[in-house]
């Protein structure tokens, strides 16, 4: 792996802003999503057919506030340069879970859904050479024993 100081971030001013408001809107909406774990989901009346699939998964009993949780934990954890490649990798099944949703389920989302995947992909791509050592083949070290010699333990 190479030393952090040859990892750079691609267009550092852009990731920079995409990060913080990306990391802003994880935080407020996982804590909005854990209050609705809590509190239940708010519905129209009568309920819409995407009320009534939310009420569904919300009697699953974990998804709302485990999901929500999640969220909020890779926005804070976004804040912070050091965590932001970690951050940016939690919210990826997220992300991606949205983009389907909005395009197959809840199309009144687009506009929610689109600029979070965007953000996710824009920042994956901003942070790729910290991750690109998840694709390298691996390396053998040797280890010297005391004396010198190699395959000592």
């Amino acid at each position: 792996m190479p030393p952090p100081e040859k990892r750079s971030v691609r267009l550092p001013r852009l990731a920079f802003v995409v990060r913080i408001l990306f990391a802003l809107f994880l935080f407020g909406t996982g804590i909005m999503t854990m209050g609705f774990g809590v509190n239940g989901y708010p519905v129209g009346d009568p309920p819409s057919e995407l009320d009534q699939f939310m009420l569904a998964i919300e009697k699953t009993g974990y998804l709302i506030f485990w999901v929500g949780f999640l969220k909020t934990v890779a926005g804070g954890l976004m804040f912070f340069p050091r965590t932001a490649p970690l951050a940016i990798l939690m919210s990826l099944p997220y992300a991606f879970n949205i983009l389907l949703y909005v395009i197959f389920f809840a199309h009144q989302y687009l506009v929610v859904g689109l600029p979070d995947f965007a953000a996710c992909a824009l920042l994956i791509y901003c942070y790729f050479d910290w991750y690109r050592p998840i694709f390298a083949k691996p390396t053998t070290v040797s280890i010297q024993d005391s004396s010198g010699g190699e395959h000592a333990l």
